[in-house]
């Protein structure tokens, strides 16, 4: 039986329950339809999970991979997460890979919080003199870093980066994730030949994990919101947006299909008055039309 999310997109796989979790988000660049997981090297987790790596083979259909700050991460224990997922992964036909505009098609790997690691460090994995670099080489990949702050764009060149992405969904809680800062962060982009890009999301409420947060929790008003940040990301022009998130339930981000429920601690998240495919509908409204802009800036 298919579900929700596979009628609107058939590209879409089928999970197992197990692997709900960590689909950080999703993006989409001609078409929607790759997930981005959560990642971390085998054995590790975050503090509110389970170790997932050997999951990871259910859920192969277009899937390229988000990597978590784990503790001890630096630039050599990503070359060997890298090494480690493009030996085990690589041959999958549907691990995802960018094609530049060079032609190279290349696997591409999100890098979370990207920041608490220096750029001198980065450029030891990243630029093609670095001490290990993956460059030329068969993990020669695209990395994306996250941009928090304004001075992370520079952070992120030094580092030899292939493009920074702004993750959040709360417009206005960090430099990166205000739509007014994204033509400026754009500009940059193109003036160092990265990429740039834009994460949005439905909207945002994490206050039933952080109770102090409400100040950036952001009303999704009935889809308003989330096209709104659609409308600002196509505004730049982008290679591809990413979306956070198919199912952050924790953050108020997810955009699967939901059904009015409550429980005697909680009440979840729906769309009425809309339909529980509601958000599912939006993004492929949008990715349409992401598609018939983008023919347009090629013409």
């Amino acid at each position: 039986m298919k579900t929700a999310v596979q009628e609107q997109f058939p590209e879409f796989p089928r999970l197992p329950l197990g692997l709900r979790w960590i689909i950080r988000f999703w993006f989409f660049c001609a078409s929607p339809g790759v997930l981005v997981l959560s990642w971390y090297p085998p054995g590790l987790a975050d503090d509110n999970g389970e170790p997932a790596e050997d999951l990871v083979p259910a859920v192969l259909d277009a899937v390229a991979f988000h990597i978590q700050p784990y503790r001890g991460r630096n630039d050599q224990s990503v070359h060997d997460n890298v090494k480690y997922i493009i030996d085990r992964y690589g041959d999958h036909g549907a691990f995802y890979k960018f094609t530049s505009s060079t032609g190279k098609s290349l696997p591409l790997f999100y890098i979370y919080d990207s920041y608490l690691t220096p750029p001198e460090s980065w450029s030891e994995l990243l630029t093609p003199t670095g001490s290990h670099s993956v460059r030329g080489s068969a993990y020669d990949s695209m990395f994306i870093a996250l941009i928090v702050e304004e001075r992370h764009k520079h952070d992120i060149l030094a580092g030899g980066f292939d493009g920074m992405y702004t993750y959040f969904a709360s417009n206005g809680f960090s430099f990166g994730s205000s739509h007014q800062n994204w033509k400026a962060i754009k500009a940059f982009c193109d003036g160092n030949n990265l990429l740039f890009i834009p994460s949005v999301g439905p909207g945002y409420i994490d206050t039933s994990i952080r109770p102090w947060n409400n100040h950036n929790t952001r009303n999704r008003v009935n889809g308003r919101y989330y096209e709104t940040a659609l409308q600002a990301a196509l505004n730049v022009r982008p290679e591809m947006v990413t979306i956070t998130s198919f199912n952050e339930w924790h953050e108020g981000t997810q955009i699967e299909k939901a059904v009015p429920k409550k429980t005697v601690t909680r009440v979840y998240l729906d769309y009425q008055p809309h339909g529980p495919d509601h958000y599912l509908e939006l993004t492929r409204h949008w990715a349409e039309q992401f598609n018939k802009e983008k023919e347009q800036w090629l013409m």
